[in-house]
């Protein structure tokens, strides 16, 4: 039987009505296409994957059983899954299919599986079937294909990543940009110390993530306390970006709405690429024109690759375009939430206030290489990660490259793969009172102190696993853990109105992020207003 059986049938039932109106035989068609989409729909899982089963013929016995899953609505499936706080729907779907550890259900015409299962996401993590991302148009139009975020797994998204590791992230490349991270640290320490008034940290956050992005990346230093009309273009940019990778863009799934544009998202991208293009070109011509030969940043090391590494100018823009918008919010949105916890919780906040007295002491700012004498402060920070991770659906999904099994059951190439880390890192069955803020657990002789937050412990894993782990991930979390403990160590945080009311409510775009951003008044701790370690 043909892949395409169930066209063959509509057509079938239209030669059978020659005599007939042309609105007798639309009604043929439309019943035979309802009929079928009904067909479909009924199958476990939703239209995507009963399609498939009807596809393949026949249920082979090397199928095996279907993947319980939500059954959604007939064409469209179970998008309503991934509006809003999606993370929230796809774990109470799963609850009540009672497939917490592999469940299946349909975007349109786009088969998914997701666990909330550590171990059957460490083997969908870890499995090379699944080195691949799907590349969403939004993700296509702004260049993210030919970046090491959606770059098909094979020869060049290995260079890129080799790349990155050797010049941006390894240890050395982290050392050496220690002092910016300071520098950071200290003009936000003074801008939040201005402020008699409550205010909002969000902002000063982000503009200071982008800053020190934008100095290891393209080798700019900003001053956060000042207007710049280049960093202000460039957060434009990320803004516009991340809120059309954050879009459910229907046209992905629904094939039939791709030449209408119903969301306007290839409209935005459209116009949104040539200002990269624009922004970017102009930084590399700049690097080109220079006349040392000192390589500054990561603008330069890509600029002096040769042989098989050297890249083109388009793959350059992409490159560099990925590193800024990935690297600019995480943190950001990372910092609020840990604020947001200290505002709420005094009593742990007053435990990190100790610990950085008795390390660091009050007569000078924190140095990077206090951390390493700290433990409840990095304690606190994995907590906050448990409960409140950036990407609560690990940000980008997988795909699989080829017919696979997954838990006993059969998943066909082409098929989505998500992990839902919100659900594990709140799983009863994986942790002890999982909804309760306690870094003790943490701490010391707790007893979760040992798992690590890098992906080798899929309990909690908030940068992934396995080959498309973000290589981003030890300087990230170095970034986030000095600035908090620069900003407890100068500051005692307080909420506005004195009673502890910090609204958590989350909101889901391409990060999971407060939705009412953190609004607080701050107490200098140290009397002298150096900031030099």
């Amino acid at each position: 039987m043909g892949t395409h059986v169930e066209s063959f049938w509509i057509f079938a039932l239209v030669s059978k009505c020659e005599a007939f109106s042309l609105a007798s035989i639309a009604w043929v068609v439309f019943f035979a296409w309802f009929l079928m989409s009904l067909i479909f729909w009924a199958y476990p899982g939703g239209p995507a994957w009963g399609k498939y089963r009807w596809r393949k013929a026949s249920p082979s016995a090397s199928m095996g059983k279907p993947i319980p899953g939500p059954r959604g609505f007939p064409v469209v499936g179970s998008m309503k899954l991934m509006a809003s706080l999606a993370h929230h729907r796809i774990a109470a779907a799963a609850e009540a299919c009672g497939a917490k550890r592999l469940m299946a259900f349909s975007l349109g015409e786009t088969r998914v599986i997701v666990t909330c299962n550590p171990d059957v996401a460490k083997d969908i993590l870890n499995s090379s079937v699944f080195a691949d991302r799907p590349v969403k148009e939004s993700a296509y139009s702004l260049m993210f294909n030919r970046a090491i975020g959606f770059a098909a797994y094979g020869v060049y998204w290995r260079t890129l990543r080799r790349i990155a590791a050797a010049h941006l992230f390894c240890p050395k490349q982290i050392k050496a940009s220690e002092a910016q991270r300071a520098e950071i640290a200290a003009e936000m320490a003074a801008m939040f110390g201005e402020n008699t008034e409550p205010f909002r940290v969000r902002d000063v956050l982000k503009r200071a993530s982008l800053s020190s992005m934008m100095c290891s990346v393209f080798g700019r230093k900003y001053q956060l306390d000042s207007s710049n009309n280049e960093a202000h273009e460039l957060r434009t940019l990320v803004d516009e970006g991340y809120d059309l990778l954050g879009t459910l863009n229907w046209s992905d799934h629904l094939p039939f709405l791709g030449d209408f544009d119903p969301q306007k998202i290839r409209m935005r991208c459209s116009n949104l690429v040539p200002k990269v293009n624009r922004f970017v070109t102009r930084i590399i011509a700049e690097h080109r024109a220079r006349t040392t030969e000192k390589i500054r940043d990561f603008v330069d090391v890509l600029l002096s690759l040769q042989g098989p590494d050297k890249l083109s100018d388009s793959d350059m823009i992409a490159v560099l375009w990925e590193m800024i918008f990935r690297g600019t919010d995480t943190v950001a949105v990372l910092i609020e939430w840990i604020l947001a916890r200290m505002v709420l919780h005094p009593d742990v906040q007053s435990r990190v206030h100790d610990e950085l007295d008795r390390v660091v002491g009050e007569s000078r700012a924190v140095a990077e290489s206090d951390i390493t004498a700290m433990e409840y402060l990095p304690a606190v920070v994995k907590e906050v990660i448990r409960l409140h991770p950036p990407g609560p659906l690990l940000s980008w999904a997988r795909l699989a490259t080829t017919d696979t099994t997954v838990d006993g059951y059969h998943v066909p190439a082409g098929t989505t793969a998500m992990v839902n880390m919100w659900a594990i890192t709140r799983d009863p069955k994986v942790w002890l009172d999982p909804l309760e803020f306690k870094p003790d657990r943490f701490f010391g002789m707790g007893a979760d102190a040992d798992i690590s937050v890098f992906g080798s412990d899929l309990r909690l894993a908030p940068f992934g696993s396995g080959r498309r782990v973000c290589p981003g991930k030890t300087l990230g979390l170095t970034t986030v853990t000095f600035w908090v403990a620069s900003l407890l160590h100068e500051f005692e945080w307080k909420p506005l109105d004195g009673n502890n009311n910090v609204d958590l409510s989350e909101v889901l775009k391409l990060s999971c992020e407060m939705e009412k951003p953190l609004t607080v008044q701050v107490h200098r701790r140290r009397t002298t207003l150096s900031l030099s370690p």
